[in-house]
């Protein structure tokens, strides 16, 4: 099990260090079910469009999900009311907001383009047998509708099935229904709010960050790649 992972993020135009944040914020909470219209959009998006493969996440269009379904300010406002129970008020009015669509995910992590951001998720599908799987803390939380969740983007993670030990293509067969709709918020981990909730440290490896020029996460202080697979670690250049 790896130990520090260091997070290198664009800060304005320079690049700073951080620690990765083991924690994961998650509740479920009573939102509105999507109406059969808006099902039917997302299902002609996705397999007209989008043509979603086992892995894949992709985003969706959210005005016309805004404009058809009256109850999405439902969802927005028990996610306001969740974060501001966090002690993040207001936390989501200054951030964009996205429809996404994932068919399972691959173990990855996303600080190599959102390193200075937590992302937070709002899962609109129903329970599907899927979960957001974290290998470095062990947890798995399931994906049911309502599951929300705040975490780190430099956290690796996957969507695999309930009770699997990994991501497997052969798990995510063409005529099964395993797409998960959800919203997602990019929250910036250098508001001093998400920071403290998140226990992040700054400037953690300066002399590093004075030589790289994009981001990315590195593991105990050396560049690494994770197993998309697994979920494990290799340094960089390790073959197999």
């Amino acid at each position: 099990m790896p130990g520090e992972l260091t997070s290198f993020f664009w800060s304005g135009d320079t690049l700073r260090s951080r620690s990765v944040s083991r924690i994961v914020l998650s509740d479920t909470l009573d939102v509105p079910a999507p109406s059969a219209r808006v099902l039917a959009d997302w299902q002609r998006e996705i397999t007209s469009q989008l043509d979603l493969e086992a892995g894949d996440v992709e985003p969706m269009s959210l005005a016309r999900t805004q404009a058809r379904w009256p109850d999405y300010r439902h969802c927005v406002q028990a996610m306001v009311a969740w974060t501001d129970a966090l002690g993040l008020p207001g936390a989501l009015a200054s951030s964009d907001v996205a429809l996404m669509a994932c068919r399972g995910a691959r173990y990855h992590h996303d600080g190599a383009q959102y390193g200075g951001a937590a992302f937070c998720n709002l899962f609109l599908s129903e329970d599907k047998g899927l979960d957001v799987h974290f290998p470095l803390t062990g947890q798995r939380i399931p994906l049911v509708r309502g599951t929300a969740m705040i975490f780190d983007t430099g956290q690796p993670h996957a969507v695999i099935p309930r009770g699997s030990s990994g991501f497997c293509e052969a798990d995510f067969a063409p005529d099964q229904d395993l797409t998960q709709v959800f919203l997602t918020w990019e929250l910036p981990v250098e508001d001093a709010r998400i920071a403290q909730a998140l226990n992040v440290a700054f400037d953690t490896a300066p002399a590093t960050a004075l030589h790289l020029d994009d981001e990315q996460v590195w593991v105990d202080g050396a560049p690494a790649s994770l197993c998309p697979d697994t979920g494990s670690w290799k340094p960089v250049g390790q073959p197999g």
